[in-house]
């Protein structure tokens, strides 16, 4: 269940009305389709798109903003346009997978914006880290200098992107469109 905040001011809207929300209506999945295709839409557009009027529209953004179905939005940048033509995925193995020493390690990985995504796995290793880089000697800089030096890295497994099939795609939501309420 998800907290849908507090409006000081009655409404008919029936999704603000509800205090608690187990499942997303079509129209907060609708919304959630479309500003993943294009999050510069206006909320005219896009209450225009989802078949509601503007006011309701801007509720549900802000509702699913503020209950953390939307977690922000920003610009997708070609890493190449920009000098970052290597992509490496690295596995970290750690030393010991305690709690303390995890946070540890977890909070130096947040530190260093050449990791652009880490994932705590299954299977071997602990972390695998995607990393950006100017080129493999920058990389090769960065990895010695940076991350076998993370705390509690015990060896590292690097494997490097030859093509980009697909990248920064928008989640898949047609699961959320037989949901019953």
């Amino acid at each position: 269940m998800r907290f849908v905040p507090y409006l000081s001011y009655p409404t008919q809207d029936p999704f603000l009305n509800r205090q608690f929300m187990q499942t997303l209506d079509k129209f907060d999945v609708a919304i959630l389709k479309e500003l993943q295709t294009d999050a510069r839409l206006t909320n005219a557009e896009l209450a225009s798109r989802i078949g509601l009027s503007a006011a309701p529209c801007w509720r549900r953004v802000r509702a699913l903003e503020e209950s953390g179905f939307i977690t922000g939005y920003r610009a997708e940048i070609n890493r190449q346009k920009i000098g970052l033509g290597v992509l490496a995925f690295v596995r970290i193995d750690a030393e010991r997978n305690t709690g303390e020493a995890t946070r540890e390690l977890e909070d130096a990985i947040r530190q260093l914006p050449e990791i652009v995504s880490c994932h705590y796995i299954s299977g071997t290793g602990t972390f695998e880290l995607q990393v950006v880089a100017r080129d493999l000697e920058a990389f090769s800089k960065f990895a010695l200098q940076s991350i076998i030096n993370l705390p509690n890295v015990k060896d590292l497994h690097t494997s490097f992107s030859l093509g980009e099939v697909k990248a920064g795609g928008a989640l898949p939501l047609g699961h959320l469109g037989h949901s019953k309420h």
